[in-house]
Order: C-alpha cells, then sequence, then structure tokens
C-alpha cells in the first residue's frame, strides 16, 4: 500500500511522520532548532537550519519506516505561519534571518499605520488585525533595511516567503515558489474574498508584486521534489498552514466545529464554512483550506505562548528538567496558591491585541513555591483559550459543544481537565494527537486520490479521552476575573 511522508515544520522544531492510508503513524523523526534573540521581543530562525532539519526528518523518518522515495504517493507540507524569509532567486540564499511570527519589532509601524486610519482596510481585505504578528511589516522591514534590497525586490531578483514557499523553493530546486490560501491568508497582503494578492494592501506596505509566490489550492499536485534529496522524485500533494492542517486533521469539516491546538502558541480555529464571518471581537477570520477551487473559512483566535511557557520553565528559570515533568509538578499542590501568570512574553494576541503587554507574575505571596508557578502556568494556558471561546461565541460562531484538542501539551491530563473546567464543555483529545501533520497528510493522500473527498477522511478520526468539566458556573466566573485582573496589569508595559 502507498505511505504518505508529512513535513511538519514548527517554531521549535521540524517533525516528519510517515502514514499509511488508515491514518496511522508509521515512523517519526523530530528535531529541535536554534531559537535567537538578538534584542528584546525579536525573534530569528536560520532559514538554512530549519531546511537542514526538515530534510535530515523526512529522511530518518523514511529510513526508519524502511520505505524508499517510490513507496510515497505524496508529500504533505504543513508549517509554521507568518514568518517570514526573503532570499536571493539565483542562488537561493536567505538575505537575513527569518523574522518568526512572535517577533516584536515592527509594532511601531503598526502604531503608525493605526494611527493613519489603515486598520479598517486591512481588516476588510485580509480579514486579519493590524499587528506585527502577520508576515507584511515583517517583509516591509527587510525590504527597508537589509542593504540594497528594496532595489534588488524591484528588479525581480528577490523572492518572499513563508516557511511553506521556502520549503516547496529547497525540495523543488527553485522549480517552483509557491504558497497556498491557508498561508497566504495570513500575510496582511492577500484578499480573502477575492483570493487574490490586493494591490492596495502591497502599495500601502510597498511590496513589489514580483516578490510574491503563486497561491495554489491546499491540495493539488503542485510540482515533485528532486530526485537526489529522496533517491527518486515524489510529488508534493499538500501545503497548509500548521492550524489549518491540525483543524483538517481533527475532521473539524462542518461548520461550528472546533479544534485548539497546545504548541509553542494556542490556536483555536472554528469552522464556518463557505462564508467569512466578520469578528466583533477582534478574532481573525482566514481561510482554512481551498480544494478544487472551493474554500472553507475559519474564525481564529492566536494566543503567543502556550508551550513556550512551559519551555521558559525548563531553559530560563530552570524549574523542571523536562517538559514533561511540569504535569507532576503542578499536581502536586491544589491551586496555585493566588498565583497569576500572564505569558505575555510577546504581547498578547487575541482578543487584546496588545504588542506592548510583557510577561506578568502577580499574587505572590511567601508560601507560593515553584509547583505553584506551575501551576499557574497551566492555569495561564487554559485561561487565554477561554478568552478566546467566549470571543468566538459573542460572534455568533458558537455555542461550543465541544473543544477538540491536539498538539504536545495536549498530552497533559491535568492541563486538559483544567481547559474542561475553566470551559464548562467536555475536552476531546482523539488517539492521534499528531494531528498537523495527520491534516497534511490527508491533503496530499486527497491530491493523488487515496481518499475520494474530505468526508471520508472523518472516519479516520477516533477519541482517545474526554475530558468533562467538574467545577460549577459560579467557580468559573470567578476565576475569569480574576485572571482578567492579571491581565489588565500586564497591558502597555513596553509602550514608548
Amino acid at each position: 500500500m502507498p505511505c504518505l511522508l508529512a513535513l511538519d515544520q514548527g517554531t521549535s522544531s521540524s517533525r516528519a511522520i510517515v502514514f499509511d492510508t488508515d491514518g496511522r503513524a508509521l515512523a517519526t523523526s523530530r528535531r529541535e532548532f536554534r531559537q535567537h534573540f538578538p534584542l528584546p521581543g525579536w525573534v530569528e530562525h536560520d532559514a538554512l537550519e530549519i531546511w537542514r532539519s526538515q530534510l535530515d526528518c523526512a529522511r530518518q523518518a523514511l529510513a526508519e519506516a524502511g520505505l524508499g522515495a517510490r513507496d510515497i504517493a505524496a508529500i504533505g507540507i504543513a508549517n509554521q505561519r507568518e514568518t517570514t524569509v526573503l532570499w536571493d532567486r539565483k542562488t537561493g540564499q536567505p538575505l537575513a534571518p527569518a523574522i518568526v511570527w512572535q517577533d516584536r519589532r515592527t509594532v511601531p509601524a503598526c502604531e503608525r499605520l493605526r494611527a493613519a486610519g489603515y486598520a479598517g482596510l486591512i481588516h476588510a481585505r485580509s480579514g486579519l488585525e493590524l499587528d506585527a504578528y502577520f508576515s507584511a511589516t515583517k517583509l516591509a522591514w527587510l525590504l527597508d533595511t537589509v542593504p540594497d534590497a528594496r532595489r534588488r525586490a524591484e528588479a525581480g531578483e528577490l523572492a518572499f516567503g513563508t516557511i511553506d514557499s521556502w520549503l516547496v523553493w529547497q525540495l523543488t530546486g527553485g522549480a517552483r515558489h509557491v504558497t497556498d490560501p491557508s498561508n497566504a491568508s495570513r500575510t496582511m497582503l492577500f484578499d480573502i474574498h477575492r483570493q487574490c494578492w490586493d494591490d492596495d494592501l502591497l502599495a500601502l506596505f510597498r511590496i513589489p508584486a514580483s516578490l510574491l509566490p503563486e497561491v495554489v489550492d491546499t491540495s493539488g499536485v503542485l510540482g515533485e521534489t528532486l530526485p537526489e534529496l529522496f533517491g527518486a522524485a515524489i510529488p508534493i500533494g499538500g501545503l497548509a498552514g500548521d492550524q489549518q492542517a491540525a483543524t483538517f486533521g481533527q475532521a473539524c469539516l462542518a461548520p461550528g466545529s472546533a479544534k485548539n491546538t497546545y504548541g509553542t502558541g494556542c490556536f483555536l480555529m472554528q469552522n464556518t464554512g463557505s462564508q467569512p464571518v466578520a469578528s466583533r471581537h477582534r478574532l481573525l477570520s482566514t481561510i482554512g483550506w481551498r480544494i478544487q477551487g472551493h474554500s472553507h473559512y475559519m474564525l481564529e483566535g492566536s494566543v503567543f505562548i502556550a508551550g513556550a511557557l512551559v519551555q521558559w520553565l525548563r531553559d530560563g528559570l530552570g524549574l523542571i528538567e523536562h517538559a514533561a515533568d511540569i504535569e507532576a509538578l503542578a499536581a502536586s499542590v491544589p491551586d496555585s496558591n493566588g498565583a497569576l501568570l500572564v505569558p505575555a512574553f510577546a504581547g498578547l494576541g487575541a482578543p487584546w491585541w496588545d504588542g506592548y503587554a510583557r510577561g506578568t507574575l502577580v499574587g505572590l505571596t511567601r508560601g507560593v513555591n515553584r509547583a505553584h508557578i506551575a501551576r499557574a502556568a497551566l492555569d495561564a494556558i487554559a485561561l487565554q483559550t477561554v478568552d478566546l471561546v467566549d470571543a468566538m461565541n459573542h460572534d455568533g460562531a458558537g455555542p461550543l459543544a465541544e473543544l477538540r484538542v491536539d498538539g504536545g501539551a495536549s498530552a497533559n491530563n491535568l492541563l486538559m481537565q483544567i481547559q474542561a473546567d475553566l470551559l464548562g464543555v467536555p475536552v476531546v483529545r482523539p488517539r492521534q494527537t499528531e494531528t498537523t501533520a495527520l491534516g497534511a497528510a490527508f491533503f496530499a493522500g486527497l491530491a493523488v486520490g487515496i481518499w475520494r473527498d474530505p468526508a471520508e477522511l472523518a472516519s479516520h478520526w477516533q477519541a482517545e479521552r474526554i475530558f468533562e468539566p467538574a467545577r460549577s458556573a459560579d467557580w468559573r466566573h470567578a476565576r475569569l476575573e480574576e485572571w482578567h485582573r492579571a491581565v489588565d496589569r500586564s497591558r502597555g508595559w513596553a509602550a514608548p
């Protein structure tokens, strides 16, 4: 039977998983890569290191599965979104470090555009908030600060892409410069209604159109890999932003269904069907996927710091040795003993959109110890998600009946129970929690005819555990009120 190779390129690691046609993982390879923080609020990656780590993972996964290139029907790619790469079309070399989606260096530029009255235009065309999170201001910053970059861009010598475009360029030896609507819709340069690059937005950010990739369907054969990479050419059949891929892998195919991914950040996505829903509570209207020209739209709420908070407790404070240790440490106490942690290390995302917010730990007394701080960290991840669900419900996309969960931190049983208690609805964890990679594999499999249509994929989704809420509504309301007091204290901290 043919198999599928999913490349899951994330913010802190690259991963490759080989799936069979029943959606079972046959082999997995994962490699972390370096995070660079050259200045406060700046986050960078080495794009070449990302490419090498992803290629090594793909080769290792194939080797561990005992398969060769001819056993793979297609490759599907899921990627960290918004991260911005600018490279030389002739050499394929990046001109500068990739600017990561978490990076806040362009907050002042966003504030100037907001003061000039452009936030409404940007929201109407792109469905996005005017924020440094997205690619447009990052790319404009590179063109303005890298020597000779703007002249070379206008001469057609350079290429821009998010990580999906960068990987496809490398995999095809520069033969294909493409992206899909789920990634294009995260740049702040794409009209999600007409589904094309928007001339007015390009002019606003002074982005030459020659930099941009072609936009192709999320599922569809868009090219093939260089034969020398894996021993034979492999079709590339799927391309999607990681959160859209996870939504597809969670079989959230019907309007109203929703998932939350607990990765570096938290990303809540709800399927709104064939039409975008304009949020009144500062959520994002974005494209989930486009298959054979037909699109599904999503409402999305983005939390910038979730799993990265656990990573900080491990690497920054040394409170735990391994990320998985946080569950036992947090479970050793009944609650946080009054401590609240607002992880606004990269500002606050939805529904606050405060680029000047910074991390805050409040409510400390002499009785607070490392276990209470670990508990406060898990509470913070769950509380940020509650804010997103509340915003979606107020936008009329709910009420949410259940929340499907995935990502590395979804394996934390204590966190999932805290989440169910704070939401007041069941939290459902699937048997296959690598749903980002699974969604990429699903897109690729559809492209080469392994499955006939998306509805056929729903049978591959199965629940592993359901966490039922066990707390009262009064308890939830009190916790949220306390949380919002802490959030207020974090906001605007770094404002000039």
